[in-house]
């Protein structure tokens, strides 16, 4: 078996562009979760919000791609409008109902075929981030950065790398945004509601009012990481704007350690590094003949398991993630 090759391969997704997207949505996840207490389990309707804002926008609308990115700040605080202001004054329950019906609501309104010339239905838009590209100060082919003395590295085109470049910026950039939110009074407002919003509602604070900033602001940052999808892809498709997508982002979050800064992102990391060398692995057994009791279209179900597995382990050891606090997972939704 070829570890340098595998080893290659993982840190290679473990650092490429479905990272930074998992961790933007994470991050928004963060707000809403880590810090506020609210279950959103619709982040993946942000995404497609983004995702589609920027797609539409140039390629049905004729918009400069820089504005339609400036308009996906306006879409995703609109959508964290719609949802909130009808159930935010309701248990936490409710918002998770309302929020996992509403990113399968766009996703099939996306794909409509009656819609076809404004979403390009289930075939989706392509090629639509020119303008993005046209800045690429990177040239010519794949740019492999290797450990020195080694064969260990990352592999990447150089779109990839301007994603990339763009994209980590855009990351440290958020966890800066939420580390200064956060120690901020009006941070300090968000954990004592995750706590205990009655006592919050008793010193005079619009709970309400609250909860509906974390939800924009956690859904802008997700509307972020669904641009950063799309842009990585040159293609948006509704459906691989699924609501597992959601559920991966919560993975991230706790994996890494809700309510904290670094969390999300040391949690995407390490997901997609975990994930990738299980699939390498098992494929590259199969091949030595290794294992002889798989085939190679098997392989995508083991690795789920194995990983699973592995998460659940985490979960009963070590309940708060990596670098996580034990108590910022405790959530009630009687409220």
């Amino acid at each position: 078996m070829d570890w340098q090759f595998i080893l290659s391969v993982s840190l290679t997704t473990a650092f490429g562009p479905q990272a930074v997207v998992f961790s933007l949505a994470a991050i928004g996840l963060n707000v809403h979760f880590g810090y506020t207490g609210l279950v959103n389990f619709g982040q993946v309707g942000f995404l497609a919000v983004g995702a589609y804002t920027v797609a539409m926008g140039v390629d049905t609308f004729g918009l400069s791609f820089w504005l339609c990115v400036f308009l996906t700040f306006l879409t995703a605080s609109v959508l964290a409008l719609v949802l909130g202001v009808p159930t935010l004054r309701l248990r936490a329950d409710y918002l998770a109902i309302v929020t996992i019906a509403s990113g399968e609501i766009i996703r099939l309104v996306l794909r409509a075929a009656r819609f076809r010339a404004t979403t390009g239905g289930a075939a989706g838009i392509q090629n639509f981030a020119g303008d993005f590209f046209d800045l690429n100060p990177f040239t010519g082919g794949r740019k492999a950065l290797n450990f020195p003395g080694t064969d260990i590295g990352v592999t990447y085109s150089a779109n990839q790398l301007w994603v990339l470049f763009v994209g980590w910026s855009i990351v440290a950039l958020a966890c800066l945004f939420v580390y200064l939110l956060v120690r901020s009074p009006w941070g300090r407002v968000l954990k004592a509601i995750r706590e205990d919003e009655d006592a919050v509602r008793s010193l005079g604070k619009n709970v309400y009012v609250y909860k509906l900033q974390s939800l924009a602001i956690g859904g802008v940052i997700g509307g972020i990481g669904g641009i950063v999808f799309a842009v990585s892809r040159q293609s948006v498709v509704p459906d691989s704007l699924g609501t597992a997508l959601t559920f991966f982002a919560y993975v991230a979050l706790v994996l890494g350690g809700a309510a904290r800064v670094f969390g999300p992102v040391l949690g995407s990391i390490v997901f997609f590094f975990l994930s990738a060398f299980v699939d390498v692995a098992l494929r590259e057994a199969i091949d030595a003949d290794v294992i002889n009791f798989l085939v190679g279209s098997e392989v995508g179900v083991v690795r789920n398991i194995l990983v699973g597995g592995g998460l659940m382990t985490l979960m009963v050891f070590r309940p708060q993630g990596i670098i996580g606090d034990k108590s910022e997972v405790a959530v009630s939704v009687r409220r």
